[in-house]
């Protein structure tokens, strides 16, 4: 079996053959001729999609599908709930997530429990009769971790099917299938494509009946991803370890240097040795605490926005994973404050910049407040 870094690189190649392209080419065509034994129509997917798809199941040891959107895969997984299905999800998750269960609620199709998932006690209590448990770990944006095993068995034991989203740690952190989650999401967007240029989201699974009723819903629905789409978040892929590799790296110093400043009032970063995640996220990251922090800025939102406006190499921006690095402040959204995002919480998707330079950026804006 080959390493992570060498089946980033490797999987997904058109076949080895005298005079083949080494890279899949980009189809770009809905309809396919009538006298052909499979391809039909694009919705089902084309080279471009498939070779994604080959390349991240290979580094997960699974079957993937790729997505328009981080929210298509979303939507695929729940719409195959049937009518009064529970579904238990983190009371702070995704606040996109977090709104599409409310909706499916107010509309009589769903009833959602929202608790604490890093309480193991209270999800297993919530886990009673439940079809479905959501996790996210860590969680967005607070950066909290579940303990992903216990919770995936609990529920099993309740007769539910186990998601996990997996974008912040990424397949180079966390692998969740290996500790009993049925389905993996990713938002690969983010970190996967890795440069802000793309917008897709995955699944992962080794269940094989689990796979063919995602397939048939994405061709039914049709967030089936574009070939162009594709094609970059394969690319993005092939360098996905290296990135993390050095960004996750200068996250942790990060993370240790602004524990350190006055105008700080907390570090929410899993890799600190004392952050309350960090002897779960020990035992389930085995690549790496991420690249992800969050921070609470002493004082109130205007405190916080002030630093996000002093910034100069550090880019003030929503999303996260690309090559640059990102900050804002969580709780400027609705949605962020409905799921009790601290108005002061900074979250910064840390990219491949000299570390030393993102600190001074860092620091002097917060020398500011």
């Amino acid at each position: 079996m080959l390493h992570f870094e060498s089946l980033a690189v490797s999987a997904g190649r058109p076949p080895h053959l005298p005079g083949q392209p080494i890279n899949t080419p980009i189809s770009m065509t809905a309809t396919y001729r009538a006298d052909g034994p499979e391809q039909v129509y694009a919705r089902d997917g084309d080279d471009s999609v498939r070779a994604f798809e080959s390349a991240l199941g290979a580094i997960e040891q699974g079957q993937a599908l790729g997505y328009a959107s981080g929210m298509g895969a979303v939507a695929t997984i729940i719409s195959g709930l049937r009518s009064g299905a529970v579904v238990v999800c983190p009371t702070s998750a995704y606040f996109n997530v977090a709104e599409m269960l409310r909706q499916r609620a107010a509309l009589g199709h769903l009833e959602v429990r929202f608790c604490d998932v890093t309480n193991t006690a209270e999800t297993v209590q919530a886990c009673a009769g439940a079809d479905l448990l959501w996790l996210e770990s860590p969680l967005n944006p607070t950066m909290a971790v579940c303990d992903i095993e216990a919770l995936a068995e609990t529920a099993h034991q309740a007769g539910a099917r186990v998601v996990c989203d997996n974008t912040f740690a990424t397949s180079v952190c966390q692998q969740p299938l290996d500790f009993g989650v049925d389905i993996v999401m990713h938002s690969a967007t983010k970190f996967i494509a890795g440069h802000s240029d793309t917008l897709m989201g995955a699944t992962v699974t080794r269940d094989q009946a689990i796979y063919e009723e995602l397939k048939a819903r994405r061709s039914l629905y049709g967030p089936v991803p574009g070939s162009l789409s594709s094609y970059l978040a394969l690319r993005g892929m092939r360098t996905l370890y290296l990135r993390m590799e050095r960004s996750q790296a200068s996250a942790g110093i990060l993370a240790e240097r602004l524990s350190g400043h006055s105008a700080v009032e907390r570090v929410r970063y899993p890799g600190l040795a004392v952050d309350p995640g960090h002897a779960r996220a020990k035992k389930q990251m085995l690549g790496g605490f991420g690249a992800v922090l969050a921070f609470d800025v002493r004082g109130d939102a205007l405190s916080a926005d002030r630093v996000c406006q002093r910034v100069e190499l550090i880019t003030p921006a929503t999303s996260l994973g690309g090559v640059e690095s990102l900050i804002e402040r969580r709780a400027r959204y609705v949605g962020e404050q409905k799921v009790g995002t601290p108005p002061n919480l900074l979250r910064m998707s840390v990219g491949i910049e000299h570390v030393d330079d993102l600190w001074a950026d860092l620091q002097q804006a917060l020398d500011t407040i």
